[in-house]
């Protein structure tokens, strides 16, 4: 077959090289690139197809086009619906939080222990919205501890990634390299199947990433905001908190002034019936029927909502209850409930009177959580404030109503300010349709692509996202990428490229023995993984690596693993693997910094696998 496609085969590797190239210089974007890869390889096998025994087209469109319904690539597709599933409810929120809250007096083992569990995470979980829930709680912790940002950012990078090579669903470039696997006829790979190497070199990432890559990357300044609209500018609002008879904070305590449950709120004043209680609070209990007046930041108000907690317990559902009675239906904390601030306009009605008297909840559906007034702070119930020009207020409604205040000429709506809340119902369902389907396939009763898609469709079924929102999360470039480089595979296998390859490295060092050849596979696809992107590099050389195996007469899989292992090695360059390009603009890296910080790792993986891989498949 070599001789008699030749020229294809070598069709096929310029056309390889078209495609490293267009990737990497992003001229073009990457789906226009992988189109007209998948549209020059279409039309080519079409002209000169490669014939096969029975006289039919080995690469005719059904067979090249076969890639968009790879078993692997739908499988990825829909772990990145439940993966946006998990992040979009913040299910995986109260476990950085308590992470974050065992060591407040011990700052780097606190840190330390962050990243531990973004690896632990990463092994069963997309690793990329894993980074995306952990940047803002790293800026946090760095904020809190006195750190920058630059040296904390891209270990959380590193440390997805090599959480997510430890398992077969840790990463998408796992799953693709297992879709060759399958297509190839070779048993398909389980879960944890490499799970031991990928510890190995885990470990010994996670080691360089947490001690050595902060002393590796410039401080260039303090963070930007990292986590968006939630955190505010540090501008303190009045809200209020009711105490009704079954409330959380019934029987609460001061301790030295302050309210343990309250944390990071100050409390301004307590109204117990006619009576006001200042500060400081000595030896005060709350009880049924105070009315509490905090200061706080909008991110520790949105912190409280997002957690479950329940000290805004009673007034919303009151609230709610009373200022959406004439809306489509009862309204509950979280869901579809969106948080955002409005400033009162020059000239609004709202002006001199109360939030009472201007029925706001009923006027708009929204109530109000805290009101900033930037001239000064205020000590009085919520309802007794008479608003000023200029005034921000704190507001939570449904989407439809906060929308609406587009159009309210009282109130001026700061949209970059909208976040929804998620339900903590929906967070539950979520953890829920997760672990049912890690459970499926840990038990081998089903596929990891059926197990995926089910959970994708439980996702959506269970109202944890709409049909919108999943096909959001759907990442097209993958799609489009994927399947044209599968194609690519294909022509590879079927034109003998694969072969030849395998063929030339095996000559090339046969007089080094197995180890050796090995090792050269492992770094050539490090190198190339920085350069293309890690699920392209994993497609192509997947079949290189069972030829290059059968060739050498071992177990093909060893080489499988070795192309996993060693295209999740994306560290030293920003497009090497999205986890770095999120991080890229918090941290304030440049090129250079991947390269100063990355390079080292993906060498130090490299030898670390070169003398781990022959004695533990004893080759």
């Amino acid at each position: 077959m070599e001789i008699a496609f030749a020229w294809q085969m070598w069709v096929t590797y310029g056309l390889i090289v078209v495609a490293v190239m267009l990737f990497s210089i992003e001229r073009l974007s990457l789906e226009v690139s992988a189109l007209a890869i998948l549209v020059v390889l279409l039309l080519f096998f079409y002209l000169f197809p490669v014939v096969g025994p029975d006289g039919q087209n080995l690469l005719s469109s059904t067979t090249l086009l076969a890639g968009f319904a790879n078993p692997a690539l739908i499988a990825v597709l829909a772990l990145l619906v439940v993966g946006q599933g998990m992040f979009q409810t913040g299910a995986l929120d109260g476990a950085a939080r308590r992470v974050a809250d065992l060591g407040s007096t011990r700052p780097g083992l606190t840190i330390f222990f962050t990243f531990l569990l973004v690896a632990v995470i990463s092994a069963f979980l997309n690793n990329t919205p894993v980074a995306v829930m952990f940047i803002p709680v790293l800026a946090t912790l760095a904020g809190r501890f006195g750190q920058r940002a630059p040296k904390v950012m891209m270990t959380l990078s590193y440390v997805s990634i090599l959480g997510g090579m430890t398992t077969l669903i840790g990463s998408s470039t796992n799953l693709l390299a297992a879709g060759v696997v399958m297509t190839s006829h070779l048993p398909p790979i389980g879960i944890f199947d490499f799970v031991v190497p990928g510890i190995f070199l885990a470990s010994i990432g996670f080691l360089y990433a947490t001690f050595v890559v902060p002393h590796l990357v410039p401080d260039r300044g303090a963070a930007v905001d990292l986590s968006g609209p939630e955190a505010g500018n540090g501008k303190q609002y009045i809200a209020q908190l009711e105490v009704t008879s079954a409330h959380p904070l019934v029987g609460v305590s001061s301790i030295a002034g302050l309210f343990p449950p309250l944390r990071d709120m100050t409390v301004r004043m307590i109204q117990r019936g006619e009576h006001p209680i200042l500060p400081p609070f000595e030896d005060v209990t709350l009880m049924p029927g105070d009315v509490v007046i905090v200061a706080a930041t909008r991110q520790t108000l949105t912190d409280a909502l997002k957690s479950g907690s329940r000290i805004f317990e009673g007034m919303l559902e009151e609230r709610f209850s009373a200022g959406l009675e004439a809306s489509d239906g009862p309204a509950k904390p979280g869901g579809e409930l969106i948080l955002a601030e409005t400033v009162v306009a020059p000239g609004s009605r709202m002006i001199g009177q109360t939030i009472e008297q201007i029925a706001f909840r009923h006027q708009t559906g929204c109530i109000v959580l805290g009101i900033q007034r930037r001239s000064r702070m205020i000590r009085t119930l919520l309802n007794d404030i008479r608003l000023e020009a200029g005034d921000v207020l704190l507001i939570l409604g449904k989407g439809p109503q906060v929308q609406d205040l587009r159009h309210n000429r009282d109130v001026l709506l700061l949209e970059w300010s909208a976040t929804e809340l998620p339900d903590p119902k929906l967070a539950r369902r979520a953890l829920a349709i997760f672990g049912i389907m890690v459970a499926f396939v840990l038990s081998g009763l089903v596929p990891i692509e059926i197990a995926a898609v089910g959970a994708a469709a439980a996702i959506i079924a269970a109202g944890v996202l709409n049909v919108r929102q999943a096909a959001r999360a759907i990442d097209r470039r993958i799609f489009l990428m994927v399947g044209a480089m599968l194609g690519v595979a294909a022509a590879l296998e079927a034109t003998g490229g694969a072969r030849a390859i395998a063929e030339t490295s095996v000559a090339m060092f046969s007089g080094y023995g197995v180890p050796v050849i090995l090792s050269a596979f492992f770094f050539a696809i490090a190198v190339t993984t920085n350069v293309l992107t890690n699920n392209a590099t994993a497609v192509l050389f997947t079949p290189i690596a069972i030829s290059t195996a059968t060739q050498l007469g071992i177990d093909p899989m060893i080489f499988v693993y070795a192309v996993i292992f060693a295209a999740n090695c994306s560290f030293a360059t920003p497009m090497g693997y999205q986890t770095n390009l999120l991080v890229m603009g918090p941290g304030h890296y440049e090129f250079r910094d991947f390269v100063r910080a990355g390079a080292p790792l993906v060498i130090l993986l490299w030898l670390a696998y070169s003398f781990f891989a022959p004695w533990y498949y004893g080759l």
